[in-house]
């Protein structure tokens, strides 16, 4: 699991069918403090966060198995 701060949406015109209705947010890594560290991830929310959340992003297989999203097409998820 990873460390993130959500800081921002992200908008797809078009999608897998199977994400439909499938909210995707922008995320930054911190370190445990809260500070920022180098990189973004587009993600799968499943947890309903918001911008300025702490959140905790798995990645591979994992998010694929998060909530809803066992046969999606899916690399990082909040969960």
């Amino acid at each position: 699991m990873i460390l993130a701060r959500v800081v921002g949406t992200v908008v797809a015109t078009r999608k897998d069918e199977r994400l439909l209705g499938s909210k995707f947010l922008l995320v930054r890594m911190i370190d445990p403090r809260g500070k920022d560290e180098a990189g973004y991830v587009v993600t799968v929310d499943t947890v309903d966060a918001g911008l300025g959340d702490r959140v905790l992003v798995v990645s591979g297989s994992s998010a694929r198995m998060a909530s809803g999203l066992k046969d999606c097409p899916v690399d990082a998820a909040i969960v």
